[in-house]
């Protein structure tokens, strides 16, 4: 018996034989050519490409109705075929280096690649999984072979090994043949992960080499809570795993249950606790999960997958599709965060020694006005279709919301002359991630209608940690008596003028912290939509004057240790058993 761990992408237990995939490698053949060769062998790529467009269509087309939802995935990669990054690269290196389109694809995907390397946003690294699957496509394409997953060789339900599955893979994976994957490559955040989590079907990635641990027909298990995979488990093994089976499709039916119930403590505490989301492909995995809205829909992924900059009339019908699809529910538009180390097409982004630190989220969108005015337009405009709120990333002060609310003003006044109908009274946010905007929150509380406080650049910028970097992320943490006192005083400000304080970092769906952010005193939670039914339970158990309680004797330690050790201490305590029948790191809870 083998066990291997890697990345839990989509929860649930997978008992069944391995089908091994070993995709056809594609040999890239490499030739010179003359001068005279460039213009046909351009036209050879761009041949590819357009062969590449008609099947991704046609895929889309073949998708069945109760998954059409998803087809702005496959939309997505006919939109990077085209990318300068990629389409306008390839045609430049095969004049330049006077190589035919194969190698010049080659060696643009190493450019690329080179360039993916300094972006430290994991959202914007993993897109270049996206940008490999398309440029496989046209090198099948040029080379004579076929890309689609064959499965047709299936007979009884399997679980396939694979070194990567593309998107197009799986939504033509079924689910009557197929149990759960394991992949090489992927992340969380892979729209694979995403599509797999939306489909229910169990997946583990990220686990190096794990098509040469295994052989098809073996026996797997795949752990897609705890992100572990067995391979030839024994009888014990086997055993207990069908009886976690069991109690993971009872937990699923409870956790159903209470996704439609109110978040509501003991003692009759109101919360809001909605989705994060940035594709359509997530409104599905949103209702189902029970969220009460959107609180934070990113923005970016537009901005990426496009040859140019999208345009205004892009944008509304983007938002607008989102907002009338979760009406009469609130969506909250995160305006633009990118720039500094995050790459967009159509953008000139100078590199920066320090992009963390450098020209992003507001302070980019105010010095590009032109790309800031079409984004704020397609939002004024979508939202007279739904309750559409507005949120501004990275303020670090009054003088830049000063700034956003005299151009907002400006557009809302060229809208009106236009005769196009907006949302006059849109409610406006600003995101809490920066201490300059804890320390002078009470001021910008009269700026604002609500906050939003975003944990994950918040600890990152409180503490002088960079998250991703492996020296020193183990330092990242949220129970730091100065990121709990940063909190609290954001709450404290928001409420002393009337407005609404809600949190939409990563920390919001930790089970260990609801608590904490309950006795904080937070009127809305923003999270991944799995961890909405695990919170609203969670928040259902509770009484918030016992967890306020529990937050002053908090702020009161000294040391991030000693308040993680009394978090864990009063989870214990206060949650009943139930809460430790799928195991508190099944949760989510990393004790």
């Amino acid at each position: 018996m083998d066990t291997f761990k890697a990345i839990a992408a989509s929860p649930g237990i997978a008992i069944g034989q391995v089908f091994l995939l070993n995709p056809k490698r594609i040999k890239t053949v490499k030739r010179r050519i003359g001068q005279e060769q460039v213009q046909k062998e351009q036209e050879r790529f761009r041949q590819a490409v357009l062969a590449v467009e008609e099947q991704l269509k046609k895929l889309i087309s073949e998708l069945p109705e109760e998954i059409k939802e998803h087809s702005n995935i496959l939309k997505s990669h006919i939109l990077m075929l085209r990318d300068k990054m990629v389409h306008d690269r390839c045609l430049r290196l095969i004049e330049k280096r006077q190589v035919n389109a194969e190698w010049a694809l080659e060696l643009a995907m190493d450019e690329i690649q080179q360039l993916f390397r300094t972006v430290k946003d994991t959202y914007i690294r993993e897109r270049l999984e996206d940008i490999g699957f398309v440029v496989n496509r046209v090198k099948a394409v040029l080379a004579g072979t076929e890309t689609r997953l064959d499965l047709s060789s299936i007979e009884e339900p399997v679980i396939i090994v694979a070194r990567n599955l593309s998107p197009a893979d799986t939504l033509h994976i079924s689910k009557e043949k197929v149990l759960g994957f394991v992949t090489e490559l992927g992340s969380r955040t892979s729209h694979t992960a995403i599509l797999a989590r939306s489909l229910g079907i169990p997946a583990v990635v990220g686990l190096d080499d794990i098509t040469s641990k295994c052989l098809s027909g073996e026996m797997m298990i795949v752990d897609g809570l705890k992100g572990q995979v067995v391979v030839e488990p024994d009888e014990q093994t086997l055993s207990d795993y069908r009886l976690k089976h069991e109690k993971y499709l009872k937990y699923r039916l409870e956790v159903i249950h209470n996704s439609n119930l109110p978040a509501e403590t003991t003692d009759g505490y109101r919360i809001k606790v909605k989705a994060n989301m940035e594709l359509v492909e997530e409104i599905p995995i949103v209702i189902q999960h029970g969220a009460e809205g959107v609180g934070l829909f990113r923005t970016e992924f537009l901005y990426m997958t496009s040859r140019t900059l999208p345009t205004e009339d892009q944008l509304f019908f983007a938002y607008k599709e989102v907002v009338e699809r979760l009406k009469p529910y609130p969506v909250t538009i995160r305006t633009l965060d990118i720039g500094g180390d995050k790459l967009a097409s159509g953008l000139n982004c100078e590199e920066e020694i320090n992009p963390a630190l450098g020209l992003r989220a507001i302070r980019f969108c105010l010095r590009e006005k032109g790309l800031f005015r079409a984004q704020l337009r397609a939002i004024l405009r979508a939202s007279v279709f739904g309750d559409l709120r507005l949120l501004f990333p990275m303020v670090s002060g009054k003088h830049e919301m000063v700034q956003v609310k005299r151009l907002l003003g400006q557009i809302m006044d060229e809208l009106k002359a236009e005769g196009k109908p907006f949302n006059k009274d849109i409610k406006i946010g600003i995101m809490i991630e920066v201490p300059t905007a804890v320390l002078t929150s009470d001021i910008l509380a009269k700026e604002t209608d609500f906050f939003s406080i975003g944990t994950n650049d918040l600890i990152q910028y409180s503490l002088a940690i960079d998250r991703v970097n492996e020296a020193v992320c183990h330092l990242y943490e949220p129970l730091h008596p100065g990121v709990l006192r940063m909190i609290k005083m954001t709450v404290d400000s928001g409420h002393k003028e009337g407005i609404e304080v809600g949190m939409c970092g990563e920390m919001a769906g930790e089970p260990l912290y609801v608590p904490i952010l309950l006795g904080m005193g937070l009127d809305e939670l923003s999270m991944n939509a799995m961890a909405i039914p695990k919170t609203k339970k969670i928040i259902r158990q509770s009484n918030q004057e016992e967890c306020a309680d529990f937050v002053q004797e908090l702020l009161s330690l000294d040391s991030a240790r000693m308040v993680r050790e009394k978090a864990i201490e009063f989870f214990r305590q206060n949650y009943s058993p139930d809460m430790e029948t799928m195991d508190l790191l099944e949760l989510g809870l990393n004790i």
